[in-house]
C-alpha cells in the first residue's frame, strides 16, 4: 500500500502554484499508487479536481496521514492540526517577499519557514535560501515539470518577418509582476512591434494602450497558441518562485527578455537562450527589444537555444517521480527534533516586530504632519473670514484631530 498524502490548498484556482500541486497529486496517485487528497476549505464539495479526492479541513482532521503537506504560508497555519506521521512544506515562493515592508502578512509568512518540518521546493534559489535559513531541516529540490502534450517542443524555430511579436504575461494588479514596467519598455521601443498582453484580470487604460491586443484569462492550450505567435516574451517580474511562463514559451520557439528575478537562472542563459537586463533599466530593456527586431540572426540563435533548453527540461511525469521520491524520503526519515527552527523563529519574530514598529512610527509621523498642515490652513483662513465661517472651520479641525 502506498503512502497517504494530503496537500493543503487555500483554494482550487487557476494559479500556477495550485496547478503544480494538482499535477503532482495526479501522478503520485496514478504512477506511484499513493492515496492523495487535496484539503481545500470547509465548504469544498469534493468535486474540485476530477480524479483527485477533495476534503474539507474538518474531514482531513478526522483521518490519519503518512505525510501532510502545506503549499502556501496560510495553509501552513493549519498544518499541525492534521493528524500525520510527518509534515512537509512545499515552498513555491518565500511568501514574505510578495508583501511590502510594514504589512502584517509579511511577518506571518516569514515565520512559517521556521516550522519543524521537512521542505520541498521547485526552485534552486529557494533550496539555497532554505539551506541557509534552516540548516537543521531537510530540503528536497523538485523542479516543476512542463506539460509536453500542451507545450510540445517544436522541431525547429520559424523565421517570421515583419514586426517583432512580443508577449507580456501577468497581472497588472500585482506590483511584483512588472506589467507596468513592461508597458513602459514597449512605449520606449522604436522598432515596429506587435505586442500582446495576457492577464487574468482586466488591465487599466494606462497599461492597455501599450499593447495591440489584451487577452485573458487563458487556459494552457490557449496560452500555448499565443506563444506560437510570439518571438519574445517580455517578463519583468520582481518576485518569482519558479519562473514558468518564459520556459513554457521556450517550448514553442520563443526567446525572452527578462530582469534578473529569482528563478530566472534556473534556465535563462544570457546571450544563449534569452536576454537578462538589469532591474529598472527601461531604456536598456527597450534597446534589446529594438536590437532583436533589427538583428534577426541573433533572434534566431536565441530562439534555437531556447528550444534546446526546452527539450532538456523535465516533463510533469519526471517531476512527479522526483516528488514521489522526496515524500517517500520524508516519510522514512526521523521526525524533526524538539525545538527545531525555534532559534530562527525567534530571530524572525524579533526582526519582524522591529519592522512593524518602524512602520507604525512612520505612519504616526505622517499623521502628525497632516494634522499640523490642516491646523495651519485653518488658522490662515480664520484670519480672513467671518465668524460664521470660522465656526464651520473649527468643526472641520475637530474632525481632523479625531
Amino acid at each position: 500500500m502506498g503512502l497517504s498524502v494530503c496537500f493543503l490548498l487555500g483554494e482550487l484556482g487557476p494559479s500556477g502554484g495550485v496547478r503544480a500541486v494538482v499535477e503532482h497529486a495526479r501522478r503520485l496517485a496514478d504512477r506511484h499508487g499513493m492515496t492523495v487528497a487535496l484539503v481545500v476549505s470547509e465548504t469544498t464539495d469534493g468535486t474540485g479536481v476530477p480524479g483527485i479526492e477533495s476534503l474539507s479541513l474538518p474531514a482531513a482532521r478526522g483521518r490519519e496521514w503518512d505525510v501532510a503537506v502545506a503549499t502556501w504560508w496560510r495553509t501552513a497555519l493549519d498544518l499541525f492540526s492534521i493528524p500525520a506521521r510527518r509534515r512537509a512544506y512545499f515552498v513555491q515562493q518565500l511568501d514574505d517577499r510578495v508583501y511590502r515592508p510594514g504589512e502584517v502578512e509579511r511577518l506571518g509568512a516569514a515565520l512559517t519557514h521556521d516550522l519543524p518540518v521537512a521542505f520541498v521546493t521547485e526552485a534552486r534559489w529557494i533550496a539555497d535560501q532554505l539551506a541557509e535559513l534552516r540548516a537543521d531541516a531537510s530540503c528536497h529540490h523538485v523542479p516543476n515539470g512542463v506539460d509536453k502534450s500542451v507545450f510540445a517542443p517544436l522541431d525547429r524555430t520559424p523565421a517570421p518577418d515583419g514586426p517583432l511579436r512580443v508577449t507580456v504575461e501577468g497581472s497588472p494588479h500585482l506590483w511584483f509582476k512588472g506589467v507596468e514596467d513592461a508597458a513602459r519598455v514597449l512605449e520606449h521601443a522604436t522598432a515596429p512591434l506587435s505586442a500582446t498582453l495576457v492577464s487574468p484580470e482586466r488591465a487599466g487604460v494606462e497599461v492597455s494602450r501599450a499593447f495591440h491586443r489584451v487577452l485573458g484569462p487563458l487556459d494552457h492550450p490557449a496560452m500555448a497558441a499565443v506563444f506560437d505567435e510570439t518571438d519574445v516574451v517580455l517578463k519583468l517580474s520582481r518576485v518569482e518562485g519558479m519562473f514558468t511562463p518564459p520556459l513554457e514559451a521556450f517550448h514553442r520557439g520563443a526567446t525572452c527578455v527578462v530582469w534578473p528575478v529569482t528563478g530566472h537562472d534556473d534556465y535563462v542563459r544570457h546571450g544563449l537562450n534569452g536576454v537578462v537586463v538589469d532591474f529598472d533599466d527601461i531604456q536598456g530593456t527597450a534597446g534589446w527589444i529594438d536590437l532583436l527586431h533589427r538583428d534577426r540572426g541573433l533572434l534566431a540563435r536565441l530562439r534555437s537555444g531556447a528550444l534546446d533548453t526546452a527539450r532538456a527540461w523535465p516533463s510533469w511525469d519526471e517531476a512527479g517521480d522526483r516528488m514521489a521520491a522526496a515524500l517517500t524520503a520524508i516519510s522514512e526519515a526521523s521526525p524533526p527534533s524538539v525545538g527545531a527552527g525555534a532559534a530562527a523563529l525567534l530571530a524572525d519574530l524579533d526582526a519582524g516586530m522591529e519592522e512593524l514598529r518602524a512602520g507604525v512610527l512612520r505612519r504616526e509621523r505622517e499623521a502628525a504632519q497632516t494634522r499640523q498642515a490642516a491646523e495651519d490652513w485653518v488658522a490662515a483662513i480664520r484670519s480672513t473670514r467671518t465668524f460664521r465661517v470660522q465656526r464651520l472651520l473649527s468643526r472641520l479641525l475637530a474632525s481632523v484631530r479625531r
